[in-house]
């Protein structure tokens, strides 16, 4: 399968496959003699489960982990286990960080609307007293 039916059929772009495979994500395909890739249908599974490990938030690096364990010929779940352990970490860290934002963000808001207006060419002393 070329590239372009390859990627019509995982819904995908053939730089996404490129891409994929500069990472060491897919495998270099054969090449046909006049030198186009030729893709086994094996590829698609490949690529959705890409997709996927990337819906559950893992980072490319993770998902390369997790194909070359499974390559290896052992399972991975541990390692996946150990990988959205830490990756919902750093989710559970970064929305401290936003609720912490969006507070700051309601209260700048809340000293806007009580501000006096300020004349033309000044500064929002808003954000100076910040």
């Amino acid at each position: 399968m070329r590239i372009g039916e390859l990627a019509k059929t995982a819904g995908v772009t053939p730089d996404t496959i490129r891409y994929y495979e500069r990472e060491g994500l897919l495998s270099a395909p054969e090449r046909t003699p006049s030198g186009y890739r030729d893709y086994r249908a094996e590829v698609v599974d490949d690529l959705q489960f890409i997709k996927k490990a990337q819906a559950l938030g893992l980072k490319l690096s993770a998902v390369r982990e997790v194909l070359e364990i499974s390559s290896g010929g052992k399972p991975p779940c541990e390692h996946v286990r150990a990988t959205v352990t830490a990756r919902l970490a750093e989710v559970d860290q970064r929305l401290r960080e936003l609720r912490t934002l969006r507070a700051t963000l309601r209260e700048t808001l809340e000293r806007l609307d009580r501000a006096p207006a300020q004349q033309a060419g000044c500064r929002c002393a808003v954000i100076e007293s910040a």
